[in-house]
């Protein structure tokens, strides 16, 4: 087990510990890492709303997958005026038939794939059409196609002929003729294939979080499910033998405050609690439970220090674990510790890890924000919080500092302002459950109106409403 300090230094000396910038990006570290052996999962579009991609978005398909056209309008080949096919509009889902000579138009809908020899798309409001028929043929039934009127001059057949070569049907043998309004320039309102993009491009980075319209670009795009990572799956480890879990407090007996609160806040950082367990101040019982959990972080409250009955740092030293983090410069909660417990060359094992929190309640919550959470969201591939800016809010108030250490503070906003809270001894809880955040206080403390860093809440919160506790000036 790698050395590291777990103990204070005597009064008004720094004790040996991890500074709480440090330790953060230890446990992102940490959290990285076993990421890198960690094989993503395939979810459904449906089910991937919040999660965030484990691996680039390719596109499968060219976008778009054909050239469409952008208006309702006709489909047109060589210049105008045209004349109207009788086959038909091109809707969108339909194979085209192809514009086989200059002078054709087709009536095309929006998204339709535009037929073969199309030059542009004219749009309904820019066009006009008109009857071409003869005077007669518009008044009379159609005659058979054979069939010549008796006055008609010698040759008409032949001329018929020599018209149908040229490319371009007769005016006498249409039906519509469709002029533009507006002149028209090749290409026009068609969307070529491949404009979005081509196959094989990247859409969009790894970890970039799924959104509905991440959804729907990805379904565009031609998936049916995402790649994400697997939830973290998590354990708890609640130690002493003095909590009940009913009741009211009685003979030396306390209420378990950490078992309720630790599964939903980390269910609310994305983990899968596989279980909370109540170990007591038993050793060999917290062995068995550590090395035997099947999860990928095991947290446990209490016994990081030195005490009779603390037994984490045994524990961990027989399991052959390695501490990354062994104590915190933070106030709150500086005995915390993170250790890996499978080394990550070992074959065919996963990489899994131990979050010691203390067992003091504001504590245990220090350590879930220094070193749980973003070890749980670098395992889970989201954006680093230990990199990432994070909010920022001037203090309402003076915060008095430790003279070495940082302080996370409980506030609220109000006015665009961090207002400290009172109750924020590191066994309170009345402080943390009516805070829209804590603040990051500098060694040394600060000042009224300085800004300082803001670590949110993984849930919503009644911003602006200050509860009935005071400002904290101690």
């Amino acid at each position: 087990m790698t050395p590291g300090a777990t103990t204070d230094a005597p009064a008004g000396q720094p004790h040996r510990a991890t500074a709480w910038p440090e330790a953060r990006a230890a446990a992102v570290r940490a959290g990285a890492s076993a990421r890198a052996g960690r094989a993503p999962l395939g979810v459904p579009l449906a089910r991937a709303l919040g999660q965030v991609l484990a691996e680039p978005l390719l596109a499968l398909t060219d976008l778009p997958p054909f050239d469409t056209s952008a208006m309702d309008g006709w489909a047109v080949a060589g210049p105008g005026p045209w004349t109207v096919r009788e086959d038909g509009a091109v809707l969108a889902g339909q194979v085209s038939a192809n514009l086989s000579a200059a002078g054709e138009a087709v009536r095309i809908a929006t998204g339709a794939r535009v037929p073969t020899g199309t030059t542009a798309v004219l749009r309904t409001e820019h066009s006009r059409t008109e009857d071409a028929r003869p005077e007669d043929a518009r008044t009379e039934d159609a005659r058979p196609e054979d069939a010549r009127p008796e006055d008609a001059p010698a040759g008409t057949e032949e001329a018929a002929v020599e018209g149908a070569g040229t490319g371009r049907p007769l005016a006498d043998a249409a039906h519509v003729l469709l002029h533009a309004l507006r002149d028209v320039v090749p290409g026009q309102d068609i969307r070529p294939r491949g404009q979005e993009c081509r196959s094989g491009d990247e859409l969009l980075p790894a970890g970039t979080t799924v959104t509905p319209a991440v959804l729907g670009l990805a379904a565009a795009a031609g998936y049916d499910e995402l790649p994400v990572p697997s939830r973290p799956r998590v354990e708890i480890l609640v130690l002493g033998d003095e909590l009940l879990t009913a009741g009211l407090p009685h003979e030396g007996l306390i209420r378990d405050a950490l078992g309720p609160m630790l599964g939903p806040w980390l269910t609310a950082l994305g983990a899968d609690v596989l279980a909370t367990r109540r170990i007591g101040d038993d050793a060999e019982e917290l062995y068995a439970a550590v090395t035997g959990s099947p999860a990928d972080l095991v947290v446990t409250t209490g016994g990081t220090a030195a005490g009779p009955v603390d037994h984490v740092h045994g524990v961990l030293d027989k399991a052959g674990a390695t501490l990354l983090v062994d104590g915190v410069k933070v106030r709150p909660g500086h005995p915390m510790l993170l250790a890996r417990l499978d080394a990550a060359s070992t074959p065919g094992r996963p990489v899994r890890h131990l979050v010691g929190l203390p067992g003091n309640p504001l504590a245990a919550v220090s350590g879930l924000l220094t070193l749980a959470e973003p070890l749980l969201t670098a395992l889970a591939g989201g954006t680093d919080p230990a990199a990432s800016s994070p909010r920022r809010a001037a203090v309402q108030d003076e915060v008095q500092g430790h003279p070495y250490d940082t302080r996370l503070v409980p506030v609220v906003r109000r006015g665009g302002r961090a207002v400290p809270l009172r109750y924020n001894g590191p066994a309170m809880l009345r402080g943390i459950a009516a805070a829209d955040g804590l603040a990051v206080v500098p060694p040394g403390g600060a000042r009224s109106g300085q800004e300082l860093d803001i670590l949110d809440l993984p849930w919503p919160t009644d911003a602006g409403a200050v509860p009935a506790q005071g400002a904290c000036f101690t």
